[in-house]
């Protein structure tokens, strides 16, 4: 007898079939039901924000408006988002031509007009101003208590009111998304975003911590920018809307985390073997993007075990730097020193993979050419079915198997985690 399980890859999903010798449990979301539509859900979070006041109360006529908004490289329901925020500020005299709509890309790359589209629709597309941010067009405003310098988007210094939204959910090395990850590094200069996530070195760098390294300096730096406002939701693994906060910038993304908590937090008995998809597209376009399913379960296995990415990873690895450590470096260790003596802005990714790759077997199911998977520290497997039978092969058959079908959200712990930083 077998257990037949689909994962998702990219837009689809790949079948995997698990014998019941092995000892296996899935991991999912815990169930949240949807108590209303989504515009229902998100009003209720407008008209009652937490410590602030309401929209309506914060903007006076004339003033300009800056609404931060993800890039493609996220699974963030922005085109549902914005039509009651917008109404919000029309209601409050706020004029169309005083908002902005500025897609925070941070170091990635710029979108085509297609993709801005599906981001906002068509109707907002062509009623507001929407723009790409841009790294190179930053105004300095300070440094944090941290070194970081806050140098951020001009069109969004010189608004008069800003509001970040997002979705909230663990990240491996600021503990969560959304807030005001917004900012920085959604709409700061690549100097920023390079010093501040240098701090993920630090002690405290784990998923789920609010008050790790990272999010403390980019919370300090949104603060010296002076944001006004939040509106952030959660998503259920269907990527349906469940929750929403608004209000205070850090006060209302902490109400969110809570709920993050209770849906996505798990704790396990360690495996042998983990199966683990970054959930589908959008989360597996690149395996930049990717490698963070690794982080979210590698508190899951045991020592010397095996993980199998699940990631499409539809447009290659995804970064620029993370490519050239990869092609230039002659393996994990010589990756994890070049980063040990100086942080550098995607090279960081090299030196994460390649830290796992020396603790774990690392298979990786993609559409990657065979040999940029093995150049990234994965062996190229050309099903997760195949990856499957040969870490049993090492592991036995009657291995323990954790399978997480949803990597890029889901954060799996043991009573026995601790992650101190990078090491």
């Amino acid at each position: 007898m077998t257990m037949k399980l689909e994962l998702p890859f990219g837009n689809t999903s790949v079948s995997l079939n698990i014998p019941d010798t092995h000892t296996i449990e899935t991991v999912v979301p815990t169930k949240s039901h949807i108590t209303a539509n989504p515009e229902t859900i998100i009003l209720k979070a407008l008209q009652n924000p937490i410590s602030r006041g309401r929209l309506s109360e914060i903007v006076q006529p004339g003033e300009r408006v800056a609404i931060l908004v993800s890039d493609t490289t996220r699974s963030v329901p922005t085109a549902i988002l914005l039509p009651p925020l917008l109404n919000k500020l029309l209601a409050a005299n706020v004029e169309k031509e005083n908002i902005s709509i500025i897609f925070g890309l941070g170091v990635h790359r710029h979108q085509t007009e297609e993709e801005r589209i599906n981001i906002v629709g068509l109707d907002i597309y062509r009623e507001f101003q929407c723009i790409d941010h841009d790294k190179d067009q930053c105004i300095h405003l300070g440094i944090t208590s941290r070194g970081t310098p806050v140098e951020v988007f001009r069109p969004v210094v010189e608004s008069d009111i800003v509001i970040c939204t997002g979705n909230i959910e663990h990240h491996y090395f600021a503990g969560y998304t959304g807030g005001l990850k917004a900012v920085l590094p959604g709409v700061s200069s690549g100097r920023s975003i390079e010093a501040n996530h240098a701090l993920m070195t630090k002690e405290g760098t784990t998923a789920g911590n609010p008050d790790c390294p990272v999010r403390t300096d980019l919370e300090e730096a949104g603060n010296i920018l002076g944001v006004d406002f939040i509106l952030n939701v959660i998503l259920n693994s269907d990527k349906k809307i469940v929750g929403a906060m608004a209000g205070h910038p850090v006060k209302a993304h902490r109400a969110g985390t809570a709920m993050v908590d209770a849906m996505y937090k798990h704790t396990v008995e360690p495996a042998d073997i983990v199966v683990v998809s970054q959930g589908g597209w959008p989360k597996d376009i690149d395996l930049f993007q990717s490698h963070k399913a690794l982080e979210h379960v590698k508190a899951a296995v045991k020592p010397g075990g095996a993980i199998i990415l699940v990631a499409q990873c539809s447009e290659g690895l995804g970064n620029t730097v993370f490519e050239e450590w990869i092609n230039a470096l002659a393996g994990p260790v010589e990756a994890i020193e070049r980063l040990n003596n100086g942080f550098l802005q995607g090279g960081h990714k090299a030196a994460l993979v390649g830290k796992l790759a020396l603790k774990f077997t690392l298979y990786l199911v993609s559409d990657l050419p065979p040999e940029v998977a093995r150049k990234a520290y994965f062996k190229p497997v050309s099903s997760v079915q195949e990856a499957f039978d040969m870490a049993s092969a090492d592991h036995g058959p009657d291995a323990r198997v954790l399978v997480v079908p949803y990597g890029g959200s889901t954060l799996v712990t043991s009573s026995s985690s601790q992650s101190p930083g990078f090491t």
